[in-house]
């Protein structure tokens, strides 16, 4: 359906179309004609459910900082796990990891050599010298949030110091390369180029997504890739980047027994960090961290 002037937004905000996102449109349609790829709307989302994604986004940090205040040596995967439960339904949220294709738990927890997608178990406890990925999606009222946190427990070495540290990097990198009418691509150029860089991988098999509505949506984010390419980030556009980085080859398998967890083929230690973003007019917002 073609909109005039003054028909109601096609964004569901209530304003007439010339207020809203007509020249939001114009330019989208300049750009597709250049041969740009452009995001179609579904994935550009109005004031109305970005609010949503912030207020979900509230409790999936809170969860995180509950876990940061908390994780120690001695403690058990599933300990984290049911602190992130409580927390988030006691803050009226559901954890949208719980029994997702099957997934058993309320939140990942990868440790050392594990990528991503470790279960929490009650046999599995945490060492003095671990690093661990604490990755959390919380539901608020339809509207999700997703992001992850390192954390070093006790005395780790240096080269667990450093592929936490530099994954951290990377994540900033990739978030500081997001322009408004900019290129998706820009952001898996620019967390390859630092983590190979410094000696690390990026994973190819996993990387960021669009959020917000549901738990996964479009568009793909490679955390590798060029300058330039793939998708026109457009304001009103929510994803996450979550770059999973090696210290040695970014080959993964996953685990035959469980069908979730992955870990590096090598062996060697594995990091992540994941923010959702929201691209604006003027830059961007980081919802969840």
């Amino acid at each position: 359906m073609i909109l005039s002037r003054n028909d109601k937004c096609w964004c569901g905000s209530g304003l007439k179309y010339k207020k809203c996102h007509l020249d939001f449109d114009k330019k989208l349609e300049t750009l597709k004609n250049k041969g740009c790829v452009v995001p179609t709307k579904d994935l550009i989302k109005n004031k109305e459910q970005i609010e949503g994604i912030r207020k979900s986004a509230k409790i999936n940090n809170g969860l995180l900082d509950l876990v940061s205040e908390n994780i120690k040596e001695g403690m058990t995967t599933e300990d984290i796990d049911k602190l992130a439960y409580d927390f988030t339904i006691a803050h009226g949220g559901i954890p949208a990891t719980l029994n997702y294709d099957g997934f058993p738990k309320s939140i990942c927890t990868s440790i050392n050599d594990e990528v991503c997608h470790g279960i929490p178990s009650k046999d599995v406890v945490l060492k003095n010298g671990d690093i661990i990925n604490v990755d959390a999606t919380t539901m608020l009222n339809g509207y999700y949030s997703d992001a992850s946190r390192m954390f070093t427990i006790g005395k780790v070495s240096d080269e667990a110091k450093k592929i936490v540290e530099i994954t951290k990097e990377c994540l900033n990198k990739g978030i500081e390369a997001i322009k408004p009418w900019g290129f998706l691509g820009d952001i898996g150029a620019a967390i390859q180029e630092h983590a190979e860089k410094n000696g690390c991988s990026v994973v190819r098999d996993y990387g960021g997504h669009g959020v917000g509505l549901q738990m996964h949506e479009e568009p793909f984010v490679f955390h590798f890739g060029t300058k330039g390419t793939d998708m026109i980030l457009a304001p009103g556009m929510v994803f996450t980047i979550e770059p999973m980085i090696n210290g040695g080859s970014y080959e993964i398998d996953i685990d035959e027994d469980n069908g979730w967890t992955a870990s590096t083929v090598d062996g060697s230690l594995s990091a992540q960090w994941e923010h959702t973003v929201l691209v604006t007019e003027d830059g961007l917002e980081i919802i969840a961290k």
